[in-house]
This record gives structure tokens, sequence and C-alpha cells, in this order.
């Protein structure tokens, strides 16, 4: 039984998005390693920008100095 666990930053991903999302990594699955889609489980977690970090500072942080930087 595959289990794939996808995060993502929460940023307005619509509903049909994430059903595609899970769609076509369960078609994927089935596909390359003959996993059958009705014991296949996909999790979405959408992490808030202010709770993701990377480069040692929050997302939303590091996007801030981005823009200014483009300005």
């Amino acid at each position: 039984m595959p289990f794939v666990s996808i995060r993502i930053t929460r940023e307005g991903n619509t509903v049909e998005q994430k059903a595609q999302v899970i769609r076509e990594v369960t078609e994927t699955l089935q596909r390359v390693l003959g996993k059958p889609p009705h014991l296949t489980h996909i999790v979405i977690e959408e992490v808030d920008t202010d709770n993701w970090g990377y480069a040692g500072q929050t997302t939303t942080e590091f996007r801030r100095q981005a823009a200014e930087h483009k300005a």
C-alpha cells in the first residue's frame, strides 16, 4: 500500500489543483510501479510560509527580502 506525503506552502492552492496532484501521483504509481489506485494514499499538507524555513529564515521573510531587492 503506497503512502505519499506531499508538503507545500499554503498559498491559495485550489481544491482542483490539489485533486489533480493526487490524481497524477496516483496514476504515476500505477503506471511506473504497478500499484493499484485503490490501495494508494496521498496526503497533501499545506504549511504556512511563517512555518516553513530555509537559508536560516522563514519563507515569508525570505520572499519579503527578495521582493525588496527586486524593486
